[in-house]
């Protein structure tokens, strides 16, 4: 992405996407994944959780890993698989803090 490309989504999925480690990351369809978590600044800010994260996940899973086992509701997942969701949300709390 070139500067000329960013705006508030873009460079708010920027910043979510700085605070993760990247080998927690995947491979493709990082932008629209992020896009989403943006999504989640904006409307949840703060408020925002797990289930939430899991539920952007599983909309660009839907597109990006079709196949995926986790593609369910967030109850339905194992607790260790919930607690993925834990370093994304944290991220969003911490860059929607920012926006106030």
């Amino acid at each position: 992405m070139t500067q000329s490309d960013e705006n508030y989504i873009t460079e708010i999925a920027s910043r979510i996407r700085a605070e993760i480690d990247p080998g927690k990351l995947p491979d493709q369809g990082l932008d629209q994944l992020f896009a989403s978590y943006a999504l989640l600044a904006l409307s949840r800010g703060v408020e925002v959780t797990n289930e939430d994260v899991h539920d952007a996940w599983s909309v660009w899973a839907t597109e990006f890993s079709p196949d995926s086992d986790a593609i369910v509701p967030y109850d339905e997942l194992a607790p260790d698989v919930q607690a993925q969701d834990t370093i994304f949300r944290d991220a969003i709390r911490l860059i929607a803090r920012s926006l106030d």
